[in-house]
């Protein structure tokens, strides 16, 4: 352990150096969640945390927590506060942790104890037989695995729950291991047991926790799709006077595509119906029905199929398919993912046609059957610090750093927030648990947040009125972020397209102190590139080439990197000098240029720092900029009215290297000053035409 650990003084100061501000608490918080990071890079390796039994008992005690809150919201109607994805990969981390410490006393979260109590003055209803479960496959191996052995991979055991053995196991002869597996469709609605006696429907009691289940039987007569009275000759398929039957009531949608849509609160919606007093018609038309189960039915799977199209609950066979392979199992699989189908899925259930009658069912997963769900919407991660990175244009975004986490093969490290205001908005600290949405997305986005940490850390953050698109053309401090970013954009191919000279480049170069203005680089040689790190002699060689290229870039090309305004219709058939010489109404007249962005433009154009850096172009050579500044008549803008801008607009916390001729003291963050030929000052408030467009 003592080979994987790192100063958290140099991972602290790793931080600073990379982004403007870190939280003010001790850097004891941020060093525990970076060592985490290490020794436990996914949730799902067999990594374990160096932890003491104290902080380990203390994280399992919250998982138990949040576990048992989620799962009793479960039993009760069918509905949950997170997603099944988040849900899964909580438990997953419970279980891994007590595999990590074994020596913990750790309570089931499915504790029956607050199940709730079964009697005539509630609405709860013991099941004829209980609801198993499903055991979830990890990945197609496991699925190879259990088709090929007929046992998937088991959790942990519980200290609080000792293991019993599976009275179906024994029942499952080797033979039939490999073989007679039928496939489905894991409907994503709100599981049931439908109880008929002597053909006509007696009972509808939701899942519950597998042995008791509330009693929505009052809402069966509303549902069209569940039948009041048996079909068929039911008497030559009953157990007595009685059947039975397990199975999904789902929301009807049309054309769904899980891949496209998701479960698009498909279950939640269900679970809300029928939580409600009472059903209307209009609202039960939209309930199907999927029965999946037929506990004391036949011995075979197509002898039960069969049956339940004599009774008229036969929808299930034409989703019910025999496989021989993983590869079968995975054509169906992606087939239903991507294909439209009547309700929302979460995945596929894998079963054997043979199996144990319901009287020995436990309200625990058997081995006969075996969920393999789509991949995760969804990830929980862990934030670890919230950094916040300024732009080119001066727009502050919020990003979230993770302790890293591999969902279906994706390695999650950090995500965006997007703004200040909706940082602000999800409050998001180190410590909090966070949902990411992964699905149908390359960059993941922020859903939501799972649970807080107990202990809300205070963050520095960034003034929104010190940075915008006139600010930091320097590297100091309180500015570097900024002035590497508009390094950065020189590379881009919407300005000076410099191939292969990215932001590690620029970084070097501003490390070494080559760099410290947006166009000292035009000035290094190659031995002086070689003097960055990691910028060797054959590197330094490429680069100077690279450099000395941009002579012949277009004045377009060279306004934006410069970072001007993007409206307007600028094209070479301008020049710095047709541009300076606009005024407000002129520019109003550009495409796509309104009243703010003629400030814009106006601003950008009289900017000391713009004009300076015009100036080196115009020196230079640079078309477009040559004979801009041959008369003083240029200095004198249009005027907005009578006044024109000065060149005193500054901003905090600097605008300019010190050693600049043209430093002066900064004028007010929040104003820009315009001063007129005749002396007259007016301030214009700077903010809605000098931020970041959104």
């Amino acid at each position: 352990m003592a080979g994987r650990l790192v100063s958290c003084q140099s991972f602290v100061s790793c931080q600073k150096s990379t982004t403007l501000s870190s939280h003010r608490s001790s850097a004891s918080w941020r060093c525990l969640l970076f060592v985490v990071s290490l020794v436990l890079p996914s949730w799902a390796n067999a990594s374990c945390p160096d932890w003491t039994a104290s902080m380990a008992s203390s994280r399992i005690t919250e998982l138990t927590s949040h576990l048992r809150q989620w799962e009793q919201a479960y039993r009760k109607d069918g509905s949950s506060p997170v997603s099944d994805d988040v849900f899964d990969q909580t438990e997953r981390r419970w279980r891994e942790l007590q595999r990590c410490f074994p020596e913990l006393e750790v309570a089931d979260f499915k504790d029956r104890a607050s199940a709730p109590t079964v009697d005539s003055a509630t609405p709860w209803q013991r099941h004829p037989v209980a609801h198993t479960g499903l055991r979830k496959a990890q990945d197609a191996a496991e699925v190879q695995r259990w088709l090929s052995t007929g046992v998937p991979d088991s959790p942990a055991p519980q200290a609080s729950s000792p293991q019993r053995q599976d009275p179906q196991q024994a029942t499952i002869a080797p033979a039939d291991r490999a073989t007679d597996i039928w496939i489905q469709p894991k409907v994503d609605g709100v599981a049931v047991s439908l109880v008929y006696h002597r053909g006509r429907l007696a009972g509808v009691y939701s899942r519950g926790d597998g042995r008791t289940g509330q009693d929505w039987t009052r809402h069966a007569a509303v549902i069209p799709s569940i039948p009041q009275r048996l079909a068929g000759d039911w008497q030559s398929l009953a157990d007595g006077d009685g059947l039975v039957f397990q199975g999904e009531l789902y929301e009807r949608l049309e054309d769904h595509v899980q891949q496209r849509d998701g479960g698009a609160g498909a279950r939640s919606h269900v679970a809300g119906w029928l939580a409600r007093d009472e059903l209307s018609p209009a609202l039960g038309q939209r309930i199907g029905l999927f029965v999946w189960s037929w506990p004391m039915g036949p011995r075979t799977l197509e002898d039960r199929l069969s049956g339940l199209e004599r009774l008229g609950l036969g929808q299930i066979s034409r989703y019910t398919h025999p496989v021989e392979s993983q590869e079968d199992a995975a054509a169906w699989r992606e087939r239903w993912y991507r294909s439209p189908l009547p309700f929302a899925t979460d995945g596929v259930v894998l079963r054997r046609g043979r199996r144990p009658d319901g009287t020995v069912w436990q309200a625990e997963p058997p081995h006969w059957a075996l969920a393999w769900k789509y991949p995760p919407r969804e990830a929980l991660a862990e934030v670890a610090d919230i950094a916040f990175r300024i732009g080119r244009s001066g727009r502050i975004t919020p990003v979230a750093r993770l302790v890293p986490v591999e969902v279906d093969g994706r390695r999650l490290s950090q995500v965006s927030l997007g703004s200040l205001s909706r940082w602000r908005e999800w409050d998001l600290r180190p410590g909090d648990q966070a949902i990411i949405e992964l699905a149908g997305l390359i960059i993941p986005q922020l859903k939501g947040v799972a649970w807080r940490a107990a202990e809300r850390v205070d963050l520095e953050v960034p003034a929104e009125s010190d940075f915008h698109l006139l600010s930091c053309w320097h590297p100091t401090p309180g500015c570097r972020q900024q002035f590497l970013a508009r390094l950065a954009w020189l590379s881009d191919s919407s300005a000076l397209d410099l191939d292969g000279v990215g932001e590690g480049t620029w970084k070097a170069l501003v490390d070494a102190g080559l760099v410290a203005g947006l166009l000292d680089w035009r000035e290094l040689s190659p031995e002086r590139l070689a003097q960055a790190s990691g910028i060797g002699k054959v590197t330094a060689e490429r680069l100077g080439v690279a450099l000395s290229e941009t002579s012949h870039r277009g004045f377009t090309q060279w306004l934006s990197a410069l970072g001007a305004p993007s409206a307007g219709g600028i094209s070479e058939h301008d020049s710095w000098r047709t541009l300076s010489a606009l005024d407000a109404a002129g520019w109003r007249r550009r495409p796509g240029v309104g009243d703010v962005g003629a400030r814009r433009w106006r601003a950008f154009l009289s900017h000391p720092e713009v004009d300076a850096l015009a100036r080196q172009l115009a020196d230079a050579g640079i078309a477009g900029f040559v004979g801009a500044f041959d008369d003083d008549a240029t200095r004198s803008i249009a005027t907005l009215g009578s006044a024109s801008p000065s060149h005193s607009l500054s901003h905090s916390p600097s605008n300019r290297s010190p050693a600049s001729p043209l430093h002066r003291a900064p004028a007010s963050p929040s104003a820009t000053r315009l001063k007129s030929d005749a002396g007259a000052r007016l301030e214009i408030d700077a903010a809605p035409w000098l931020a970041s467009p959104p």
